[in-house]
């Protein structure tokens, strides 16, 4: 995998599933370990709100720090990602409901949205890892959407709590760079969902 990843651009974009952050830290520091460059991206919101999760400023100062670059957090700034050929590929993770949703119906009004707009306009791939409470409720429709268009593809997921949070779908982060390197081959990593975490 580390050959595949080598030298790759990847748009690393996170939006606000706040508990997540940590874990796609995690990954975007390993994708740095296999030698890709990524060029980070944050929605309006993960880059300014503060939760118990980290302040804003700690999780830009973590992305900043993992890419080696500034995080863009403009739709001004993500608009010429497409147009100046910056990335290969681009990742989503996490991805909200409330963001697979604009995706699935084409709204462009935060940095994350118009980066994905902008690197689909040369049909190239986009990973969301999905984390939302309400993926097999009312997003599910949004999801479903995504998974029959072109260029998109999924990290695996979890039903991280079925007794408690019956609806709730979390990707599986710990399978993302295999995921990117899938995509890359057009090809869709399965099972999409896990009953529990893969071993």
């Amino acid at each position: 995998m580390s050959e595949v990843l080598k030298g790759l651009r990847i748009g690393y974009a996170l939006t606000g599933s706040f508990c997540s952050f940590r874990r796609s830290f995690e990954q975007a520091e390993i994708l740095r370990e296999y030698g890709a460059e990524l060029i980070p991206v944050m929605s309006e919101n993960a880059a300014s709100i503060s939760t118990r999760f980290g302040t804003a400023e700690e999780n830009l100062q973590r992305l900043r720090a993992i890419a080696g670059r500034e995080v863009i957090t403009s739709i001004e700034a993500a608009e010429p990602i497409g147009p100046k050929d910056l990335t290969d590929i681009m990742v989503v993770a996490p991805c909200t409901s409330n963001t697979a949703a604009k995706l699935a119906s084409s709204v462009t009004d935060t940095a994350v949205t118009m980066a994905v707009k902008s690197h689909l306009r040369s049909g190239k791939p986009v990973v969301l890892a999905i984390a939302s409470n309400d993926s097999l409720l009312a997003s599910a429709k949004n999801i479903g959407e995504l998974f029959n268009r072109r260029n998109y593809y999924f990290v695996p997921m979890v039903q991280d709590d079925w007794e408690k949070k019956p609806a709730s779908l979390v990707a599986e982060f710990s399978l993302l760079p295999r995921a990117v390197e899938a995509a890359l081959s057009g090809v869709q990593l399965r099972p999409i969902i896990y009953h529990s975490a893969p071993k």
